[in-house]
C-alpha cells in the first residue's frame, strides 16, 4: 500500500457509495437553496471542486464514473426534493382575521406567555397545510386542541438568510399569529403528545419550578421553560447539547438498554432500538434524535451479522435518509450541529487519540480531549454562524460535565417514569433529580463560564475552513508535503476571506439587522462605527446583532421612533461613547442621551428628518433610515470616480435609497 502510494496509483479518497451520494445530495439542496433565495458565490463552489479533484485523482474510468454518476444523480434528487417542498410551502393563506383551530405540539415557556406550535390547522373550517406559531398567554399543554378568533400573518419564505425563516421554514411554520384568548375544544389522539403532557406535569406537580424545566429540558429537549439567563449560560458555556435531546442521550439509552438484554444474544439490539424508537417519539422525532437512531440500528445490524461498522458511512446513511424524505432539514440548526458533531468526530477523533497516546496521556483523558476538541473543531464556523459566537470554555466545561450525563439522563428518565407509573410517591422518586439540579443550579450561579468569541462573521470563511477540515484529515490521502502546502494556502485564505469580511478599509459598510418586526442598521467606516436602532428592539437582539458583526465599542447608538425613551432604554445598555436622539429627552440614566437635529460621527454626517427618519452623508452619498417601512436588505456603500463623476449607487435599504448627491 505504501508503495502504491509514493507511486501516487493510490485513490485520495475511499470509494464509500453511500457517503458519496449523501454528499450529491447536500450539495443539491445547497445549491438549489443558493440559487433560489439567492447569496450564491463563487466560494461555494470550493469544497465540491477540491473533493471532486481529490475524489476521482488518479483519474480511473470506472471509478471517476462512479463518482460522477453518484453525486450527480442524489445532486438532482437533493435539489428536486427541495423545490417540491418549497412549492408546497409557499402558497398560503392571505395575511388575515380567522377562526384558528390547532393542536399544540410544543410549548415553550415565556415571561407571562408561551410560544405554541399548532399542528392540524384549519382557517374558518378549511384544512390548511403547515403549521402555526403563536403567541398565548394562558395556560395550555401539549395534546390540547384550541380554537380562537386570530389574526393570521404567512412565513415569509424569500428571505432564507434569516436565521428566524431558516427556522420556521424547517419546520414547516408557515403561519405565525397572536391568540389574545382561545377556547379548548379536546385532546389529540397522539400517544406521544400525551406522554409528554403527563411527564410535563408530573415534574413539575412535585419539583421546584427551575428544578423541573431542568429535568423537562433534559428529557424532551425542551429547553423552551428555563429560565432566560440559567439557558444563555449553559449556551456560552458550550453544554447546551446536554438541554437537547442528540445521540448522547440515545447512545446512553441504546447502550444502557443493550446491556438488559444479554440473553437475546446478538439479537439484543432490536428491544434496545425499540426503546430508542419510542423515546425519539416522546421528544417529537427531533432530527438529532432520529439521526442517533438510524446510527444505533446501522450498528445493532451490522455487529448481529458479524460486519464491520463503519461510522463514516452510518451518519451518511442517516444524513441520506432525513435529507432525502424531510430536505428542509438542511435549513435546521439542530441537524448542522448535530451531523457537524458527527463528521468532527470521524474526521479527527482517531489522530487526536494517536496524538494524545503518544504524550503519555491516560487512556481516558485522551479518548475524552480527541473526542471533545474534534467535534469543537469541526463545529467552529457552524456555532459561529448558528449562534454568533462561540463558546471558549467548552472543552474545559465540558470535561466536568459530560461525565454526570449518563448518571444524571439515565437516574431522571429512570426517577421520571416510576413517578408517571406510581403517581402517590411521585415527590419521593424525583428527590434525586431534584437534589441533583439543584446543584447544578448552585454551581451555575456560582461560576462564570460564559467567556466567548465573539464579534466577528466569517462568511466563506467558513466553507474555506470546512474545506480545509476534509483536506487535512486523515480521510484524505497526502504525502506529508502536499499536506503541509494544503495547509498554508488553505490558512492564508482563511484569513484573508475572515479579514475582508470583517474590516472596513475603504468606503462605508452598512448591515441591517430585521427581526420580529424590530430593526437596526451598523454604520462601519475605517474609524467609526454608529448603531442605529428602533424604539423596539430588545437589548439581547442587539448583543446577538453585534456578537455576528462588530465586537468592537460603538462610536454611538441612535435612536429613531417616536417613541424615543424606549429605545434609550435600550441603547444605554450597549458598549457605546454616545447616545442620540432627535429630542430632548430625560431618562434619569447615567448616560443622558445627546440631542439635536444634526450631529456628526467622525466623517459621518447625520441629520434628523423626524424622530423615525434619518438621513446620513457619506462618501459622497445620501443614505435614508426609516425603520416604519418594510423588509431591511443589507448593502455595502463604495464610491469611487468615473469619467469625472460620482458612480451612481441603487441599493435598497429599509425603504431608503443610497445615492449619489
Amino acid at each position: 500500500m505504501e508503495e502504491e502510494q509514493k507511486s501516487g496509483n493510490a485513490n485520495r479518497i475511499n470509494f464509500r457509495p453511500i457517503l458519496f451520494c449523501a454528499l450529491g445530495l447536500v450539495m443539491g439542496i445547497f445549491l438549489y437553496a443558493k440559487i433560489r433565495f439567492g447569496g450564491l458565490v463563487p466560494s461555494d463552489f470550493l469544497f465540491a471542486a477540491l473533493f471532486l479533484l481529490f475524489a476521482v485523482f488518479p483519474l480511473k474510468k470506472v471509478r471517476t464514473l462512479a463518482v460522477l454518476l453518484s453525486l450527480c444523480l442524489f445532486a438532482g434528487a437533493g435539489a428536486l426534493a427541495l423545490h417540491l417542498y418549497t412549492e408546497r410551502f409557499l402558497p398560503a393563506v392571505g395575511e388575515g382575521e380567522y377562526r384558528l383551530t390547532g393542536t399544540v405540539t410544543s410549548v415553550s415557556a415565556g415571561k407571562g406567555y408561551s410560544v405554541l406550535v399548532l399542528d392540524d390547522l384549519t382557517f374558518d373550517g378549511e384544512e390548511q397545510r403547515g403549521k402555526c406559531r403563536a403567541v398565548y398567554g394562558g395556560d395550555v399543554r401539549l395534546g390540547d386542541i384550541l380554537s380562537a378568533q386570530a389574526k393570521v400573518r404567512p412565513v415569509d419564505a424569500d428571505d432564507l438568510t434569516d436565521p428566524y425563516v431558516q427556522s420556521d421554514f424547517s419546520k414547516g411554520v408557515r403561519y405565525t399569529a397572536s391568540l389574545t384568548s382561545a377556547e379548548r375544544t379536546g385532546r389529540s389522539n397522539n400517544l406521544f403528545l400525551r406522554m409528554n403532557a403527563a411527564l410535563y406535569d408530573t415534574l413539575h406537580g412535585n419539583m421546584e419550578r427551575d428544578e423541573a424545566d431542568l429535568a423537562y429540558a433534559l428529557l424532551t429537549g425542551n429547553a423552551g421553560g428555563m429560565d432566560e439567563d440559567l439557558s444563555e449560560a449553559v449556551r456560552r458555556g458550550g453544554i447546551a447539547h446536554i438541554f437537547a435531546v442528540s445521540g448522547l442521550h440515545i447512545g446512553i439509552l441504546y447502550a444502557a438498554a443493550y446491556a438488559c438484554f444479554p440473553f437475546l444474544k446478538k439479537y439484543r439490539f432490536l428491544p434496545a432500538l425499540l426503546l430508542s424508537l419510542l423515546y425519539c417519539g416522546l421528544c417529537n422525532f427531533t432530527v438529532s434524535s432520529v439521526r442517533a437512531v438510524i446510527m444505533c440500528g446501522t450498528l445493532g445490524i451490522t455487529r448481529a451479522f458479524g460486519k464491520k461498522y463503519d461510522f463514516l458511512e452510518s451518519v451518511s446513511l442517516a444524513a441520506l435518509l432525513t435529507l432525502l424524505f424531510l430536505p428542509q432539514q438542511w435549513f435546521s440548526a439542530g441537524m448542522r450541529l448535530s451531523y457537524g458533531a458527527c463528521l468532527g468526530l470521524a474526521l479527527f477523533a482517531a489522530p487526536l487519540r494517536r496524538v494524545f497516546r503518544r504524550v503519555k496521556f491516560p487512556r481516558f483523558l485522551a479518548e475524552y480531549l480527541s473526542a471533545s476538541l474534534s467535534v469543537q473543531i469541526f463545529l467552529f464556523p457552524v456555532m459561529l454562524e448558528t449562534f454568533g459566537y462561540v463558546s471558549a470554555l467548552a472543552a474545559v466545561v465540558n470535561l466536568f460535565i459530560a461525565p454526570a450525563v449518563p448518571v444524571l439522563f439515565l437516574g431522571t428518565l429512570l426517577c421520571a417514569l416510576l413517578a408517571l407509573v406510581v403517581p402517590p410517591a411521585a415527590g419521593f422518586f424525583l428527590l434525586f433529580p431534584e437534589g441533583m439540579f439543584s446543584a447544578f443550579l448552585y454551581v451555575f450561579s456560582v461560576l462564570d463560564v460564559s467567556l466567548v468569541i465573539a464579534g466577528f462573521a466569517l462568511g466563506a470563511g467558513s466553507v474555506v475552513f470546512l474545506t480545509g477540515c476534509v483536506a487535512l484529515s486523515g480521510r484524505v490521502r497526502l504525502s506529508g508535503r502536499g499536506k503541509g502546502a494544503a495547509a498554508v494556502a488553505l490558512a492564508a485564505l482563511f484569513l484573508l476571506v475572515t479579514v475582508l469580511q470583517n474590516v472596513v478599509f475603504t468606503g462605508c459598510r452598512i448591515e441591517v439587522l430585521s427581526r420580529n418586526g424590530n430593526s437596526a442598521a451598523l454604520v462601519r467606516t475605517r474609524q467609526e462605527s454608529v448603531l442605529l436602532i428602533d424604539g423596539e428592539i430588545s437589548v439581547s437582539d442587539c448583543e446577538d446583532f453585534l456578537d455576528r458583526t462588530y465586537g468592537g465599542r460603538l462610536s454611538a447608538v441612535v435612536v429613531l421612533a417616536e417613541d424615543e425613551l424606549s429605545g434609550v432604554n435600550t441603547a444605554c445598555f450597549l458598549p457605546a461613547d454616545e447616545v442620540r436622539v432627535c429630542d430632548e429627552c430625560e431618562t434619569g440614566l447615567k448616560k443622558e442621551p445627546l440631542s439635536g437635529r444634526t450631529f456628526t460621527v467622525g466623517g459621518l454626517i447625520f441629520r434628523f428628518e423626524s424622530r423615525s427618519k434619518l438621513m446620513m452623508l457619506a462618501e459622497g452619498c445620501a443614505v435614508e433610515f426609516d425603520f416604519e417601512g418594510t423588509e431591511a436588505l443589507g448593502a455595502d456603500l463604495f464610491v469611487g470616480e468615473a469619467e469625472g463623476r460620482a458612480k451612481r449607487l441603487n441599493y435598497l435599504l429599509k425603504d431608503a435609497i443610497i445615492k449619489t448627491l
